[in-house]
Order: structure tokens, then C-alpha cells, then sequence
């Protein structure tokens, strides 16, 4: 038989053991795996009940009242560990998530339109205002569309201007967008007046080239047009694009799809065509290229050159924006740079 005695000796070392135990527990997973330990079926309290078989049957009683208060004792202590280190952690959440409302908050940017989605819309606005309506066409163009139909045959050596990518010898990614022009004046009768915008693709690549870069196509298909509405509607353009002071010139080029063929010019906006270092002392920048639609390109399209005619022009969204916000290098509208970005803003 057990002795009593000895048996309350081994529940107090099993309190005296919870007790030293728990003291450099930190958080409640610990307290909750020690707790287990002692309070499970298997655990160490539990396990005292084994010995009531070998007490006297005049001491059970007496003895499992002392496993009973041990183990109500136990939940206690655990109970209350368990608080004690629930409000530790809240209290460490706490400090590590305090906020000092005398701090300086942090400012929230807003966000912005890119410079080159800025011009478009505003060239778009332009225009719009002008009578013009939008059609954008597709990226992907047949040879037909993107140089036969605009008088460039294969045997043409206007096709060694624009290094082309081709996606089969009879597709590529088009290098204008002035096969849209053929398109609509293939699907409409005249009068046309359409502004064409979207990314064009040529095999170029320097400080003022891309690979992928915004145009922007105009045409003007009626009876009657001259190079004089010609310049009197890119005059209307400068002056809200560049302000009202900006003066344009023309002067004679080469497109095959247009007859005759002008470069435009605009006076300088930095010194007002006075001459300083950003128009290279000339008084003048070029902004874009533009003509009287070729007789080729309107028959092309089942249109009668001896009825009607047509203006043409095709602008460089990349272009204007370097030029209006100073940019002298394309790659800095692609780098997405925000330092960049937020000096040539036209937000106020």
C-alpha cells in the first residue's frame, strides 16, 4: 500500500513543478502546450489517479479530494496565466502599432495622366473642335494597306525611309497610321474628315526615336481643299498647342503619298523666333509633316482626283511632347520615372 503521505508529496512537486515551468513562458502558445502538458488525459496531473489503486481504501477518498484540488488549483493558475499573457501581448501590439498624431502624415500623391496620354488628348480635343472625327485602325497591317495603297510599291525606294518589322512577308506592325486613311476612304464616300491616333512601329532607336512610338494621321478629303486650308487649320493647332504667338511655315519635302509635300514649322516658343540654342539658332523647330493627298492615293480608293481632293498630315505624339515640356530625350516618356513624370505635368 501507498503511503499517503508520500503521495501528497508528489502532488505538491507537480504544483511546485507548473509553477517553476511557467515562469519564462512569454506568450499564450506556451502557455497553452504547458497547460496540455499537465491538464491533458495523459498529463501529469491526470496520471497522479494511477496511485489510487495502491492507497488504502479508507484513504481514497482523501486522496483523490487532493488530486481534485490540485487539478482546480492548476486550471486557475493557467487561466489566469493565460490572461496575464494576453494582455503582455495586446499591450506589445499596441506599441508596435502606436501612431504619433503630432507626426507629419505622410502625403498622399495624386495620381496623373502621362505627359504622352496628356498631348494625345489634347491634340484629340483640338481637332475635335474642329470638325474631325476618330478612327484609330489596328496595329497590324498587310503591306497593301500600310505601302501600296499610300503609292509605295515593293520596287519603291520611298520603302527604305522607314525600316519596317514584319510579322510575314505579307503583314507587319504598321510604321503609319495613315493606313487607316485608306481604310475609311475605302468604307466612305466624301466629305471625310478623320483623325487617326495610335502606336506605329519602325526599327529606330536614338535619343529622339523609339521603336514604338504615338502618331497621330489627319485627313481632309472634300471638294475644293488647298495647301491654304491646310495651313490655316495647322495654324489653329499651334496656337492652342503651342500658344497664340507661334507662327508656322512650310516647306517643301517628299511623301509618296502626298503631292505636293511639306515639312511644318513653328517658330520657336522658347525665344519667339529670335534663334537661341533649343531651336539651333534658327528661329524655327519642325513639328510635322503634312501635303495634298496624291491623285494615286485617291484612286487607290475609288475617289475622283479631278472632283475631289485632299489634305493630309500625320503628327508625332512623342514629338510635341518633347518639344511643349522640354524633353531631349524620348526614353525619359517610357521610363515611367515619377521625378520626371511631375515636372511636365500641366496639372496645376
Amino acid at each position: 500500500m501507498a503511503n499517503l503521505e508520500e503521495l501528497r508529496k508528489k502532488i505538491a512537486s507537480v504544483r511546485q513543478a507548473i509553477q517553476s515551468e511557467s515562469s519564462g513562458l512569454t506568450d499564450t502558445k506556451t502557455v497553452y502546450e504547458l497547460r496540455k502538458s499537465f491538464l491533458d488525459k495523459t498529463g501529469r496531473v491526470g496520471q497522479l489517479m494511477k496511485y489510487m489503486k495502491e492507497v488504502d481504501p479508507s484513504q481514497r477518498a482523501e486522496f483523490g479530494k487532493n488530486v481534485n484540488e490540485l487539478k482546480n488549483w492548476a486550471l486557475d493558475y493557467f487561466n489566469s496565466l493565460d490572461e496575464k499573457m494576453r494582455a503582455a501581448e495586446l499591450q506589445r501590439i499596441y506599441e508596435r502599432e502606436n501612431i504619433d498624431i503630432t507626426m507629419p502624415s505622410h502625403r498622399r500623391q495624386v495620381g496623373n495622366l502621362h505627359p504622352v496620354t496628356q498631348v494625345r488628348n489634347q491634340l484629340i480635343e483640338v481637332f475635335s473642335g474642329m470638325g474631325f472625327e476618330i478612327y484609330e485602325g489596328t496595329e497590324v497591317e498587310n503591306d497593301y494597306y500600310n505601302f501600296t495603297a499610300l503609292n509605295t510599291p515593293k520596287d519603291h525606294p520611298a520603302r527604305d525611309m522607314q525600316d519596317t518589322f514584319y510579322l510575314s512577308p505579307e503583314f507587319v506592325l504598321r510604321t503609319q497610321t495613315s493606313s487607316a486613311q485608306i481604310h475609311v476612304m475605302e468604307e466612305k464616300k466624301p466629305p471625310i474628315k478623320i483623325l487617326s491616333p495610335g502606336k506605329v512601329f519602325r526599327s529606330d532607336d536614338d535619343a529622339t526615336h523609339s521603336p514604338m512610338f504615338s502618331q497621330m494621321e489627319g485627313l481632309v478629303v472634300d471638294k475644293g481643299i488647298t495647301l491654304g486650308d491646310l495651313q490655316g487649320m495647322l495654324d489653329v493647332f499651334v496656337h492652342k498647342v503651342f500658344g497664340e504667338s507661334t507662327r508656322t511655315r512650310l516647306r517643301p519635302s517628299y511623301f509618296p503619298f502626298t503631292e505636293p509635300s511639306v515639312e511644318v514649322d513653328v517658330s520657336c516658343f522658347e525665344c519667339g523666333g529670335k534663334g537661341c540654342s533649343f531651336c539651333k539658332h534658327t528661329g524655327w523647330i519642325e513639328v510635322l509633316g503634312a501635303g495634298i493627298v496624291n491623285r494615286k492615293v485617291l484612286q487607290n480608293c475609288g475617289i475622283d482626283p479631278d472632283e475631289y481632293s485632299g489634305l493630309a498630315f500625320g503628327i508625332g505624339i512623342e514629338r510635341v511632347a518633347m518639344l511643349k515640356y522640354g524633353i531631349n530625350n524620348i526614353k525619359q516618356l517610357f521610363e515611367s520615372d515619377l521625378r520626371v513624370l511631375n515636372q511636365i505635368s500641366d496639372r496645376q
